[in-house]
């Protein structure tokens, strides 16, 4: 079987290691490993200790990790990398006033992610206070396949993009009602292209339900996706379908009506 082209790029001249071995190390980090000793990041890079070293002392140099009794840990500048992306995207500034006003409305947290390789990353988000099993806010992750969001960006992809996803997502369950096979995971994805919004209850975590719809932009191509969340309950999806889906709908209409606006007047 030949080399995928990722594989290619990786071993030309092109491929700067050592700024992937960097990346590699800031990304072990997370809300289960904010500090780790200099073996515990090695482990989870992949990387050799030496490698590990070279690359913590680096981004402790230039102010993006911190050490205290052998232990690293990441400090606020690397929120930069995060804000630079934010600042970049017009998306959420637009789609804020609309998510406030869904939220009102249903009295619910709504939020807005993108598709990153197999998770899915909140760009914004408007929390109701409620008792939740999960807190999340901007810059969050999740695997997309558990999460209503994420079946909604999946089904926006064409299906050579799809294949190549499923083929390379292990699809690892986290509740006893996650999909758990790419047959079943298509079929969803499938429905969800048909009737236009995913609902997911309990796969990414249990006494959870969301529902989501796509947000395209002016070439109709799915850039983002919007969704309600909410608490498990016998009546929750008759609920969804009633109440949430009519309000996601127009908030989508609104945010996606002023993505193109927005972007119309940019390029006059």
């Amino acid at each position: 079987m030949p080399p995928t082209a990722p594989a290619r790029f990786a071993d030309g001249p092109d491929y700067v290691r050592s700024l992937a071995r960097g990346l590699g190390v800031l990304r072990s980090f997370d809300l289960h490993h904010d500090a780790m000793t200099l073996s515990e990041l090695a482990a989870r890079s992949g990387l050799a200790r030496a490698a590990a070293r070279r690359s913590l002392l680096t981004l402790q140099h230039e102010g993006y990790v911190g050490c205290s009794k052998r232990r690293f840990f990441l400090l606020p500048r690397v929120l930069e990398l995060g804000f630079a992306y934010l600042s970049s995207l017009k998306l959420p500034e637009l789609a804020l006033p609309e998510m406030e006003e869904l939220a009102h409305r249903v009295n619910e947290s709504c939020s807005l992610s993108v598709l990153d390789g197999h998770e899915i990353v909140y760009v914004a988000r408007v929390p109701v206070r409620k008792v939740v099993a999960i807190t999340l806010g901007v810059g969050a992750r999740l695997p997309a396949h558990a999460a209503s969001m994420g079946r909604v960006l999946l089904a926006g992809l064409d299906d050579e993009a799809l294949d190549r996803w499923l083929a390379q997502d292990p699809l690892r369950p986290l509740t006893t009602r996650t999909v758990r096979t790419a047959k079943a995971l298509r079929r969803e994805i499938a429905a969800v292209r048909r009737r236009g919004y995913a609902m997911v209850s309990q796969e990414l975590d249990l006494g959870l339900f969301s529902i989501a719809v796509p947000i395209r932009d002016r070439r109709r191509e799915v850039v983002a996706a919007l969704n309600i969340g909410t608490s498990f309950s016998l009546e929750v999806e008759k609920r969804a379908r009633e109440r949430f889906l009519p309000a996601l709908v127009r908030a989508q209409r609104a945010i996606e009506w002023a993505l193109a606006h927005q972007l119309t007047a940019t390029r006059s």
